[in-house]
C-alpha cells in the first residue's frame, strides 16, 4: 500500500480535473438556459428558443394505464420474484459445505408508449412541437402495486407468470398529459404549410428539452449541478493529497500550507474556467443577435425579388400614376436595411401599398396572378415581422446581460456594446389561425 501512496495525489488531481470538465459541461447547459429569453409563440422565428405553455392536441392519445388524454406516455409492468438458492463451497479447512442464499427482485414483463406532435399554447397563440429526438421530462401519471386478486393484475398485465413469481406486480406510467404546463427549449424552423414556426429536433442544436418542470426548476437543477461538480472536485483534489499523506503516516500539521495551496489553485482554475465560460456565452448571445439581424435581411431580399413581378403585372394592365411607380421603385431598391442605431435609409412595409393598388383598380384585384402575388407579399411581411420580433427579443436579453454584475466586467474584455432595437416601422403581423390537430400519426415511444 505504501508503494501506491505516491500516486494517490496525482490520481486525486486527475479526478479533480475531470470534475472540472463536468463543471464546464453543466455550466454551459445552465448558461444556455439563462442566455435565452422566453419567447411568446407569436414571436418565434428561426433559431434556438425557449417557450412556456400548455400541451394541446385536438386528437390526444389515451394513456394505457391512467386512461388520461395526453401527448406522450410510457408505461411499465414489473413482476416480483424471490427464491432460495442452495450452493456448495469449500471452507478454509478444505471441507465442502452448503449454504442457502435468499434472492429477490423485480423483472419487467411488459412496457410500451406513444408520442405525437402537439401544439404549445401560451397567452398569445400556439406553435407546433415535433418531440421526436427531444429529452423528455414527463410527470408520474399512474403508480400501483397489486396481487392476482386485483382486476388490474391481468387486466393491464400479461396472462403468463415469470419463474419464481410472488404474484405481485408493480404498474407505473409517466407522460405529458393534455393541458399540462411545459417548458420547451429547442430549435425553431419554418413550417412548410403556413407562415409560422415549429420546434423540432436539430442535430446541431445544443439542447432539445421538453420538461414538465418550470424554467426556474430546470435552471436551478443545472446550477446546483455545476456547483456540485466544483465542490466534489475540490474535495477529491485536496483529499487525494491528504490521503496520500495518511497512507505514508505523514503528519498533517506541517502539510496544511500545501493543502491550502492546492485548494487555492483548484479554485483559481475554476474561476478562470468561469470567466472563459461567461465570455463564450456572451459571444454566443452576440452571434445570435447577428444571426437574428441576418434573418431580417434574408426576408428583405426575398421581398426585393418579388417586387419586379408586381411591377411587371401592374404595368401590363395600364400606365399607372407616377406616384405609384415611384413607390414601387423605392420598395424594389430595399435590398437590405441599415442596422439599428446606424445612420442610413430604413425600410418600410409593402403590404399597405399592395392593398391600395388592389382597391384602386378592381379589375387588377380580380386577376388570379395578382391575388397570388399579393398573398406572397403579405406572407413575406409576416416573415419580416417575425424576424424583427425575434431580433428584438435576443437583443434585449443581450443588452441586459451586458449590464449585470459581474458579467459586465467580463463583457468589457471583449469591448461588447449594447445593441439598438428595431422600431415598429408600420409592420403588422396577421394572426395565424391553426387547427390543433396532430399532423402525423402517433409513433411508438422509444
Amino acid at each position: 500500500m505504501h508503494d501506491f501512496a505516491p500516486f494517490v495525489p496525482w490520481i486525486g488531481l486527475l479526478l479533480g480535473l475531470l470534475f472540472l470538465s463536468g463543471t464546464f459541461r453543466a455550466g454551459r447547459r445552465w448558461r444556455l438556459v439563462e442566455d435565452l429569453p422566453v419567447s411568446k409563440t407569436t414571436g418565434v422565428f428561426i433559431g434556438l428558443v425557449e417557450l412556456k405553455g400548455t400541451a394541446e392536441s385536438a386528437r390526444p392519445l389515451t394513456s394505457y394505464l391512467a386512461q388520461r388524454p395526453c401527448v406522450h406516455y410510457q408505461w411499465t409492468v414489473e413482476e416480483h420474484w424471490s427464491r432460495t438458492v442452495t450452493e456448495t463451497y469449500t471452507d478454509s479447512e478444505g471441507k465442502t459445505q452448503t449454504r442457502s442464499r435468499y434472492e429477490s427482485g423485480w423483472t419487467t414483463v411488459a412496457d410500451g408508449g406513444e408520442l405525437i406532435p402537439f401544439f404549445l399554447r401560451d397567452d398569445c397563440g400556439v406553435i407546433l412541437v415535433r418531440p421526436e429526438g427531444a429529452k423528455l421530462e414527463p410527470v408520474q401519471m399512474f403508480s400501483a402495486t397489486c396481487s392476482r386478486g386485483d382486476p388490474l393484475y391481468y387486466g393491464r398485465g400479461p396472462a403468463g407468470a415469470i419463474g419464481d413469481s410472488d404474484h405481485c406486480r408493480r404498474f407505473a406510467e409517466r407522460g405529458i398529459p393534455q393541458h399540462v404546463m411545459l417548458y420547451v427549449m429547442g430549435q425553431a424552423r419554418e413550417r412548410q404549410d403556413v407562415v409560422a414556426a415549429e420546434i423540432a429536433h436539430d442535430r446541431h442544436a445544443p439542447l432539445f428539452l421538453i420538461s414538465t418542470r418550470s424554467r426556474e426548476q430546470v435552471s436551478a437543477g443545472m446550477k446546483w449541478a455545476e456547483r456540485g461538480w466544483v465542490f466534489f472536485g475540490l474535495v477529491v483534489a485536496v483529499g487525494g493529497i491528504a490521503l496520500g499523506d495518511a497512507i505514508r503516516s505523514v503528519p498533517w500539521e506541517p502539510r496544511r500550507p500545501i493543502y491550502a495551496g492546492a485548494a487555492a489553485g483548484y479554485l483559481a482554475t475554476a474561476a478562470l474556467l468561469w470567466v472563459w465560460m461567461v465570455f463564450n456565452s456572451l459571444v454566443e448571445v452576440r452571434q445570435r443577435v447577428r444571426q437574428a439581424w441576418s434573418l431580417v435581411e434574408i426576408e428583405l431580399k426575398r421581398r426585393h425579388d418579388l417586387i419586379p413581378n408586381l411591377v411587371g403585372l401592374v404595368t401590363g394592365y395600364r400606365d399607372y400614376e407616377r406616384q405609384l411607380q415611384s413607390e414601387l421603385g423605392r420598395l424594389r431598391g430595399e435590398l437590405s436595411a441599415t442596422p439599428p442605431g446606424v445612420a442610413g435609409p430604413d425600410y418600410s412595409a409593402v403590404g399597405r401599398t399592395a392593398a391600395a393598388i388592389a382597391e384602386r383598380y378592381p379589375e387588377l384585384k380580380a386577376n388570379a396572378s395578382f391575388a397570388a402575388l399579393q398573398k406572397s407579399l403579405i406572407e413575406t411581411e409576416q416573415r419580416i415581422a417575425l424576424a424583427r420580433g425575434y431580433f428584438n427579443d435576443i437583443a434585449t436579453h443581450y443588452n441586459t446581460r451586458l449590464e449585470l454584475v459581474p458579467e459586465r466586467f467580463v463583457a468589457g474584455l471583449g469591448r461588447m456594446r449594447p445593441q439598438v432595437l428595431m422600431a415598429a416601422n408600420q409592420f403588422e403581423r396577421a394572426p395565424v389561425t391553426l387547427e390543433l390537430d396532430a399532423p402525423p400519426a402517433a409513433i411508438a415511444a422509444p
